[in-house]
């Protein structure tokens, strides 16, 4: 299926954490539904303000998904560091891009190595709960590994 005609979808990647294509107004409802307290947005392109609504945070990490422009470990760190309050005080984190095929997966990987993860296991976790994942992908690979030494060395006794 082309990416571009394929319905928007959450995937639940464990009891905390869910990747979706980019969701839209109408989507408030589901969100809700699912106690998701922290959308963070990784499409370059501003998502619509209604998904922010109390009770739902909505943090905007503009980035571009290509080969040739790395995401910055900055945005990956930053959305992290806000992931984790939420998931400690018990809510749940969506993880969004264009399509939830690269620039999510490589955030929610993040976020999972933030909770204690090794890169591997956070790429084996989200390839396998959603279809469209590739955290395989050399350029994204790369910088959720990268994410991973920079975090140990910042962080290194992380529990899970």
């Amino acid at each position: 299926m082309n990416p571009s005609t394929r319905q928007h979808d959450i995937s639940q990647i464990n009891e905390y954490l869910f990747i979706s294509a980019w969701p839209r107004g109408e989507h408030n409802d589901q969100i809700r539904a699912l106690d998701i307290r922290l959308i963070l947005s990784m499409h370059w392109q501003r998502p619509s303000k209604t998904l922010g609504h109390t009770p739902v945070r909505l943090l905007w990490l503009p980035t571009l998904d290509s080969p040739l422009t790395p995401l910055p470990l900055s945005v990956l760190k930053r959305g992290v560091e806000a992931a984790l309050p939420v998931i400690e005080d018990g809510w749940k984190v969506l993880v969004h891009c264009k399509y939830g095929i690269h620039r999510s997966v490589a955030m929610a990987c993040c976020v999972l190595i933030g909770r204690g993860s090794s890169a591997d296991e956070a790429m084996e976790l989200v390839a396998q709960c959603r279809a469209a994942a590739d955290p395989y992908a050399d350029y994204v690979q790369s910088r959720i590994r990268k994410f991973e030494r920079v975090w140990d060395q910042l962080h290194p006794t992380t529990a899970a």
